[in-house]
């Protein structure tokens, strides 16, 4: 469902991670001075930097990739200008974000789980 050989931008400035598919939409265009219907994937954070969501269009509709680490942040690129918004990424480095950063043995977080209930 992610699409390959395509451009990928991450923002540089945490978001609320509550809002949708419009609200991104227009960080896309406003922040970011993207298209969020050119195929892009449009990468941004929380504060905390342990969840993310990747906006992107697949030629049907919008698309949101939602990732909470259970242990851990997210590396956030380093801008190459003083003032940007946002950094480009490769396919590869993607990958490697999408992984996660371990913090130390007492900045872990256990995951949350919730118990399944089956309805009758």
């Amino acid at each position: 469902m992610i699409p390959l050989d395509v451009e990928i931008y991450v923002a540089l400035e945490p978001i609320d991670l509550r809002i949708s598919f419009d609200l991104l939409s227009g960080m896309v265009r406003d922040r970011m001075k993207g298209d969020p219907k050119s195929g892009s994937i449009y990468v941004f954070f929380g504060k905390r930097r342990d969840k993310l969501k990747a906006l992107f269009y697949d030629r049907s509709g919008f698309c949101i990739l939602y990732k909470r680490l259970c242990q851990g942040t997210f590396r956030i690129p380093q801008a190459m200008t003083p003032h940007a918004l946002n950094v480009r990424l490769e396919e590869e480095e993607l990958q490697v974000l999408l992984e996660g950063l371990p913090l130390d043995e007492k900045k872990r977080k256990k995951c949350y789980t919730k118990k399944a209930t089956l309805l009758h």
